[in-house]
């Protein structure tokens, strides 16, 4: 492939990686240091590259776009790009009942006993800050951006959101808490959206005690 004549070629001056064994483990492991130290938004595929030893467009070549790239950190089973789009192309009025029916969806599909199998890794000890990363940087910022005011940035909205999505995974996918375990999509969305709602555009009291 000419990528790898390329990398090749460049090895004896730059110190890149020559061809690519191992490339892509070295890419997961400096991209997972960089996520977890300097967070999403500070992490460049660039300096992935530089720590990987490899040419950026190796990165891209196996990984797609720098949320692609965190997906397979934190080895979600699936690309969460479609579920953003449709909750990005939710109405401000019904994001609360597009979330918790978008993500709900994802979990109760045949891709679900993998998010689950990552959820409980975490919560068993993995690493927090990536998880803490995923939901608030790659998941939710995208709805932070759209609520966030000159006087309300959004971040307590959308931490709020996190929490209750994350009960809702953990009663039902993981505790398995009955009704809410079995609960049909449509009432378990009628449920919790409006709440979710009220978290993103409602009057709500973030000030300090």
């Amino acid at each position: 492939m000419t990528t790898e004549a390329t990398n090749g070629d460049r090895g004896a001056r730059s110190g890149r990686r020559p061809g690519q064994s191992g490339a892509r483990e070295a890419i997961l492991s400096a991209a997972r240091t960089r996520f977890a130290e300097g967070g999403f938004d500070k992490t460049s595929i660039r300096a992935v590259a530089a720590d990987a030893g490899v040419d950026p467009a190796l990165v891209h070549h196996y990984f797609g776009t720098k949320q692609q790239l965190f997906a397979a950190v934190v080895d979600l089973p699936v690309d969460p790009e479609a579920t953003l789009r449709r909750i990005e192309a939710a109405p401000l009025d019904e994001l609360g009942e597009t979330i918790i029916g978008s993500v709900v969806a994802v979990w109760d599909s045949p891709a679900g006993p993998g998010v689950v199998a990552v959820v409980r890794s975490i919560l068993a000890g993995g690493d927090s800050s990536l998880a803490r990363t995923f939901i608030l940087d790659v998941i939710l910022e995208r709805v932070r951006a759209r609520i966030a005011t000159p006087d309300d940035d959004g971040r307590a909205r959308v931490a709020l959101v996190a929490t209750q999505m994350i009960g809702v995974l953990v009663a039902r996918k993981i505790l398995e808490v009955e009704p809410l375990a079995s609960m049909p999509m449509p009432d378990l969305v009628a449920a919790v959206g409006p709440t979710l709602q009220r978290y993103l555009t409602g009057e709500i009291d973030t000030a300090a005690p």
